[in-house]
C-alpha cells in the first residue's frame, strides 16, 4: 500500500480558532505539509485545482514546483487537474516543465472537476463537460507520446505537426482518472488503460464501490487483463487519537464546517450526523485500530493500492500531529498487512 497526502488549499476561517490565514501563510502551510509528509515517509503529495474562494489552488503546477524545490523523493500529483476546461497543449507544456524540475516525480489525476463555477468561468457549457474531458485527454495522451501531432476537434483550434516542448522527464507522465459521480470517468480510464482514483468523500462506500466495479468491468470489456487494473482511493477526513471518543470530539468542529461549506452542500451528502458518517462513510476518525480496520474494509471493497488522506481543514499544529500519528501508528501496520 502507498500513502499520499493532498490539499485543495481551502482557506476559510479555522473552525476551532476562527482565524483565517493570509494567502501567503496558507500557501506556505501547504508547502510545509509536503515537506513534513516526505520526512515522515509518505509516498506522495498532491494539490487539487479549484477556481474561486475559499480555494487558493488555481495553478497546481506553480505550487507543486515550489514543493518540488523543497523535496527530493516524494511523488507529486494533482487532485484534480480540471482537464475539461483547460487547453491540452498548455497542460502538456506546464506539467512537462514540472516533471523535468522534479526529476520525474509527477503523476496527474485528471477529471471534469467538482465545482460548478468552473464552467461559466471558462466559457464551457456544463452539458459538454464530459465530451470536453474525453476530447482533451485524447489530445494530451498523444502530445506526451508523439511528435509532430496533427489533430482536429471542438475544444481548441486544429494542430498541424506540433511537438510540445519540453518533453516530459518520464516517458510518459503517469495519469490517473478521478472518479466521484459518473461512469463516464470510469469508462474513460478503462478505455485508455489508465488507473482510477476514487474521490470517496461525501457518500457511503456502496456508491463509490459501484463506480470502481464499473471501471473493472469496462477494463475487461476493452480486452485488458483484470490483474492490471489499478485503483487508488481518498478518505474523507483524518483524526486519530488513543481513545476513539477523543478522536470523534476532536474532529467534530471540522466536520460541521465541511458539511456547512459550499462543497458539502453541492455534494448533497446523505449523512445525518458525524456518527452516521463514521459508520457508513470513509472518514478515518477513531483509535489507530479503528482506522486500520476501516482501511481494510475499503481495500476489501475496492482492491485499492493507494490510500489518500488530507489534513488541510485542521488547525496547523493538529495537521502535523495527525500526519505523525498516522505515519507512526497506522501506515506501518497497513504496509505490513497489505504490502
Amino acid at each position: 500500500m502507498r500513502f499520499t497526502v493532498s490539499s485543495l488549499v481551502s482557506n476559510g476561517p479555522d473552525p476551532v480558532t476562527g482565524v483565517r490565514r493570509t494567502t501567503y501563510e496558507k500557501l506556505h502551510n501547504v508547502i510545509d505539509q509536503a515537506v513534513t509528509a516526505e520526512r515522515l515517509g509518505y509516498d506522495g503529495y498532491g494539490v487539487g485545482e479549484r477556481h474561486g474562494e475559499p480555494f487558493l489552488s488555481p495553478a497546481p503546477p506553480v505550487l507543486l514546483s515550489a514543493i518540488a524545490a523543497r523535496t527530493s523523493t516524494i511523488r507529486l500529483f494533482t487532485t484534480v487537474t480540471v482537464l475539461s476546461i483547460l487547453d491540452p497543449v498548455r497542460v502538456a507544456e506546464d506539467y512537462a516543465v514540472l516533471d523535468q524540475l522534479s526529476g520525474g516525480r509527477l503523476e496527474l489525476i485528471i477529471g471534469k472537476g467538482n465545482d460548478p463555477r468552473h464552467f461559466d468561468l471558462f466559457g464551457l457549457p456544463e452539458d459538454r463537460q464530459w465530451d470536453a474531458l474525453a476530447e482533451n485527454y485524447g489530445l494530451l495522451h498523444r502530445l506526451w507520446r508523439e511528435e509532430k501531432v496533427s489533430w482536429e476537434g471542438s475544444t481548441r483550434p486544429p494542430l498541424r505537426e506540433v511537438t510540445t516542448s519540453p518533453r516530459p522527464y518520464q516517458d510518459p507522465i503517469p495519469v490517473w482518472h478521478g472518479s466521484a459521480t459518473s461512469e463516464q470517468s470510469t469508462d474513460l480510464a478503462a478505455r485508455f488503460g489508465d488507473p482510477l482514483f476514487s474521490a470517496n468523500s461525501f457518500h457511503p462506500l456502496a456508491k463509490y464501490k459501484a463506480l470502481v466495479d464499473h471501471y473493472r468491468e469496462r477494463w475487461e470489456h476493452y480486452g485488458r487483463d483484470p490483474k492490471d487494473a489499478r485503483v487508488g482511493t481518498s478518505f474523507g477526513g483524518l483524526f486519530v487519537a488513543r481513545r476513539s471518543q477523543d478522536a470523534i470530539e476532536g474532529f467534530r468542529p471540522y466536520w460541521d464546517a465541511l458539511l456547512g461549506s459550499a462543497a458539502g452542500r453541492h455534494n448533497n451528502s446523505p449523512f445525518e450526523s458525524l456518527e452516521d458518517a463514521l459508520e457508513r462513510g470513509s472518514a478515518l476518525v477513531g483509535s489507530p485500530q479503528q482506522v486500520i480496520e476501516k482501511i481494510h474494509r475499503y481495500h476489501e471493497a475496492f482492491g485499492n493500492e493507494v490510500v489518500g488522506i488530507g489534513v488541510d481543514a485542521l488547525t496547523e499544529d493538529v495537521q502535523h500531529e495527525q500526519l505523525e500519528l498516522f505515519a507512526a501508528e497506522v501506515a506501518p501496520v497497513i504496509r505490513r498487512e497489505l504490502p
